[in-house]
């Protein structure tokens, strides 16, 4: 597995703000007296005396608290569909689960270049609690993104198409002064760390080979008590570096940050009628495959032992596959939203017809295949502001409007006074007060992080 060792330390804005501190002790306090006891007898070994306090004296209390600065970007367009770029910080209003926020930050960004830029003011200060100073950030950069080559999900004969985007992207999105970063998943091995250099765009797009699964590798192979297994463990490595991924994009604050998704999607469960039939031929069994979507499948001796004729609950291996891939897709976009990061799904196999010649596939199976790759890229950059590129071939008109999108943006940022912190799952609405038609487009909720995990060992 490739994990992303980008530091987005020499450009990048400085992290998500943590505050911890601790309580002073009271003024006054003693240090406790030495036990008064005498020590044991050597021979009679005793565990250690343990100091006691002082009557009266109260224990040194440690007290530790979070604050976060919670920032997202809003795209405005009116009637006519044009970007609005002479609003002011007092025309929005933000909302977090109904109640009001206070605006500490807002950053204009119009045509790829910041004309206004209010930085954030120090964190309300609580009783009791010692902060430490401000740090100031150090990039202005307009920009971000990383892009992401998922070569495990990407086929073999369409490198040549692939490289061809890539080229594309280097032309039609990433500008001068725009800082990007690309990982891959898989043997194409690229981890370019964030730069400016538009000449490693040119250097990546040169390794790229996709080595994705084709349908008879998964249909052939034996399957696992998850069905394909190779398929899940693919994803799980793709996931697991986007996952990362988005973890340091959230040291950067108050910047569009653009995750540029290449992948030919995700399905747990691809060609289900295929794969049994395959299995039952290799115990020896006979198919008919006349009727689509069922396996018909019995022994040679006749039709007792058809496959047709099973309990339904002794095939379990993988009923929960649609729930598990959604839930491992709502856990991506879950973090890409925590990092405030839209993430921007290309598929490079463009307007999608029927497999290769090759390929013994039945087209029901390779339609519901290509269905369900194409609809968890859609899930990926729904839920997280972005658009899917899926199922069409004018890459030059998709990276058109993703650059657009990346130039003209509200970036807008509160110290959150939700009334109940234990809530996860935070509601955002973004109203703009200044009379007229205006369509917003942002993202419209977050997920806390979850509690580090503990060992319990």
């Amino acid at each position: 597995m490739m994990c992303m060792t980008a530091q987005l330390s020499r450009r990048a804005i400085l992290g998500a703000l943590a505050v911890s501190a601790t309580l002073v002790a009271a003024p006054g306090a003693q240090k406790p007296a030495a036990p008064s006891t005498p020590p044991a007898a050597p021979s009679t070994p005793q565990p250690p005396a343990q100091p006691q306090p002082q009557s009266g004296q109260q224990p040194r209390e440690v007290i530790r608290r979070t604050v976060d600065l919670v920032t997202t970007d809003v795209i405005v367009r009116n009637s006519d569909g044009q970007f609005v770029a002479d609003l002011t910080k007092r025309d929005f209003d933000v909302y977090e689960d109904g109640v009001k926020q206070d605006l500490v930050t807002f950053v204009l960004t119009h045509g790829g270049r910041i004309l206004n830029d209010v930085a954030a003011p120090p964190p309300p200060v609580q009783e009791g609690i010692l902060l430490p100073p401000a740090r100031p950030t150090n990039d202005a950069s307009g920009r971000i993104f990383l892009i992401f080559v998922d070569d495990l999900h990407l086929d073999f004969r369409n490198t040549g198409r692939i490289r061809e985007l890539f080229k594309k992207i280097g032309k039609e999105l990433i500008h001068e002064g725009d800082m990007f970063g690309i990982v891959s998943s898989g043997p194409s091995s690229i981890a370019i760390d964030m730069t400016y250099d538009r000449k490693r765009i040119d250097e990546a797009a040169n390794k790229i080979a996709g080595n994705g699964l084709k349908p008879s590798d998964i249909i052939d192979v034996p399957e696992g008590q998850q069905g394909p297994p190779e398929v899940r463990y693919r994803a799980h490595v793709a996931f697991s570096t986007v996952y990362d991924s988005l973890k340091n994009l959230e040291q950067v604050h108050n910047r569009r940050k653009a995750f540029i998704y290449v992948s030919n999607g995700y399905d747990f469960n691809p060609f289900a009628t295929s794969r049994e039939r395959s299995q039952a031929e290799r115990f020896g069994m006979s198919c008919d495959n006349s009727v689509p979507g069922q396996a018909n499948c019995s022994a040679p001796g006749g039709d007792e032992n058809s496959s047709n004729n099973y309990n339904p609950f002794d095939r379990t291996s993988n009923e929960f596959a649609a729930a598990d891939l959604a839930s491992e897709l709502a856990e991506v976009t879950r973090q890409a939203n925590r990092s405030n990061a839209t993430i921007y799904t290309i598929d490079p196999r463009g307007l999608v017809g029927g497999p290769d010649l090759d390929e013994k596939v039945d087209m029901v199976e390779w339609q519901n295949y290509i269905r369900e790759s194409q609809t968890s890229l859609r899930v990926l950059a729904d839920l997280t502001g972005g658009i899917a590129v899926v199922n069409q071939n004018d890459f030059d008109k998709a990276l058109k409007r993703i650059d657009a999108e990346t130039s003209d943006y509200y970036v807008l940022g509160y110290y959150s006074s939700n009334p109940d912190p234990t809530k996860k799952r935070r509601a955002i609405e973004i109203r703009v007060k200044r009379d007229g038609r205006y369509d917003l487009k942002y993202r419209t909720s977050y997920t806390l992080k979850p509690p580090p995990r503990t060992n319990t060992r």
